[in-house]
């Protein structure tokens, strides 16, 4: 079950949504067609949990958000990236423990 703390980013809330956050946007772009994709979502559900309150999470379908794909420059799936603001702070590509991605991502907020 996903956790209502994830939101979905489009191109129309990513403005308001991860640049203008007052916390950092992990970001999960990813696809339904890809089983690493939905291997790695359980793991971000439960790090926006986790997290609250010291980052926001989102979701970036990459095929019906392709433009957003391309300006994270997002060449493989799933891809999960860290940022504030505008400036990208980290990011992991493939399927990762939530420990490993949890150390990845405290080491950077």
């Amino acid at each position: 079950m996903a956790s209502e703390k994830v939101m979905v980013i489009t191109e129309e809330n990513f403005e308001r949504e991860v640049v203008q956050s007052e916390v950092p946007v992990l970001l999960d772009f990813w696809a339904g067609w890809c089983a690493p994709c939905r291997m790695l979502s359980p793991t971000i559900d439960s790090l926006a949990d986790e997290l609250e309150g010291k980052i926001k999470v989102g979701k970036v379908n990459v095929d019906e958000q392709p433009n957003l794909a391309a300006a994270f420059q997002v060449m493989s799936i799933p891809t999960v990236t860290l940022t504030r603001g505008k400036q990208m702070l980290h990011q992991s590509i493939g399927v990762k423990t939530k420990d490993a991605l949890k150390k990845e991502i405290e080491a950077r907020i």
